[in-house]
């Protein structure tokens, strides 16, 4: 008697949240404090730097390309790990190791330092960091996958608005001091994000997400038939359409985050004193969070393959919009128009992924599919800055940075959703019965 009142009280209560969204909170979360300091505010610590050492553009952003190629180098090991261990146990292992270097960071004191520093923070928060975030979500989602991977990544965006946070810091305590409270702050927040990221979603919870029982059968059979091997994967037009259209947009992504704080406070760039140009970053910031949510929204009702194309040529002419910028006001027309194609279009390149190639494999699918995009961020800092010491300004960097994002709108139009293993091998029985019969 017990249980059936029981279990008439739980039938009229709330329903409960599935946990799927509480995983994409704290992946939000993860992302907020692994990116924040080798993305957001990237260009803010190298200004510091700047100001206290007197160092060269080319130097000081070239630390960026050794940071990427630290992270490009161990990202097919970290995807093995984070499929083979869990998402949880590598943000733990990253945020702790990203935490020490943010700390070994607020100590250094020449050049070989820095670069080493940067690149332990680098590879520490890269292996705890996006990748552990987004292949917890993928697993938890079965039908609201884009909007799923739009709040991880909306955690980068929110991350942007720490930067006057870290500006204030930095001019009131010193860049050692901020940069060593983060450190300690990483630390700390690590093992609660990997407990969340951690836990793995049941064949009971995953069902929930399925309309109905006649459906339920059929999309539990299309999930299980859909994951890719890596090999698999690496077979298909998608894999490298994709591969290489992220690799065309997010060059100009890896320079906007050395470079723009750089170029917004130049005599000879945009001009603006210090917090004036960290106001430039929340609102870029903010576009980008709110046209990431709706970008990953719009993502799961059309045709994402329409959409990119589209959301990329806006981000392109945003660089254009950054060359001839001579005030606040067109600074801020750049970090809203930036924000509408870079945020709409991030978590729709992302959530094609996991709708072409499935769960099982996809943190090393991920990582080796963000392989072309890495060594564009790796080296688009260092040949930025090589060239503003070259022909002092940013000029002609941003106008063939907005050439590569067309280029990008091109090849986004070839990635189609490849047939399953399933489907395929099915059309190739058949064919092969077809071609014997005749």
């Amino acid at each position: 008697m017990k249980s059936q009142s029981f279990r008439a009280i739980r039938a009229l209560s709330p329903r409960r949240v599935y946990f799927g969204w509480w995983v994409s909170i704290v992946g939000a979360c993860n992302t907020v404090f692994s990116a924040g300091p080798t993305f957001q505010a990237a260009s803010v610590l190298f200004k510091a730097l700047e100001d206290e050492f007197g160092w060269s553009r080319t130097l000081i952003s070239g630390v960026a390309t050794v940071g990427r190629l630290g992270s490009t180098l161990l990202g097919p090991l970290e995807g093995w790990l984070i499929d083979k261990f869990g998402a949880g146990r590598m943000v733990l292992v990253g945020f702790t190791v990203g935490g020490g270097g943010l700390i070994f960071f607020s100590q250094v004191t020449g050049p070989l330092q820095f670069y080493a520093a940067f690149l332990v923070m680098s590879v520490g928060l890269s292996s705890g960091g996006f990748t552990p975030s987004l292949t917890a979500t993928n697993a938890w989602m079965n039908r609201r996958r884009g909007l799923g991977m739009s709040i991880v990544e909306g955690g980068v965006s929110v991350g942007g608005l720490l930067v006057p946070l870290i500006v204030w810091g930095i001019s009131q305590y010193g860049w050692r001091s901020t940069v060593l409270a983060m450190g300690v702050i990483t630390i700390l927040v690590g093992p609660f994000i990997a407990r969340v990221l951690g836990k793995q979603p049941t064949s009971e919870q995953l069902a929930t997400q399925i309309p109905g029982p006649g459906e339920r059968a059929r999309r539990v059979a299309k999930e299980s038939s859909h994951d890719f091997t890596v090999k698999e994967a690496l077979r298909t037009r998608a894999f490298w359409s994709v591969s290489i259209t992220h690799m065309f947009v997010n060059v100009s992504t890896g320079a906007i985050s050395a470079h723009l704080y750089l170029h917004l406070t130049d005599d000879d760039g945009v001009g603006l004193d210090l917090f004036t140009a960290a106001g430039v970053v929340p609102i870029m910031v903010a576009t980008s969070f709110v046209a990431q949510l709706v970008g990953g929204i719009v993502g799961d009702l059309w045709n994402k393959r329409v959409l990119v194309p589209f959301l990329v040529l806006i981000q392109g002419s945003s660089l254009v919009i950054l060359a001839l910028a001579n005030s606040f006001w067109m600074a801020a027309a750049f970090a809203i128009v930036w924000g509408i194609g870079f945020g709409a279009r991030t978590p729709m390149l992302l959530a094609m992924r996991g709708e072409f190639f499935g769960r099982r494999h996809f943190a090393t699918i991920f990582v080796l599919s963000s392989f072309p995009m890495s060594l564009g961020m790796m080296i688009a800092p260092v040949v930025v800055g090589w060239s503003y010491d070259t022909f002092n300004t940013y000029d002609w960097s941003l106008y063939v940075l907005a050439g590569l994002c067309v280029l990008g709108s091109v090849t986004a139009l070839f990635a189609k959703r490849p047939p399953s293993p399933a489907v395929r091998q099915r059309l190739q029985v058949r064919a092969a019965r077809r071609s014997s019969a005749s």
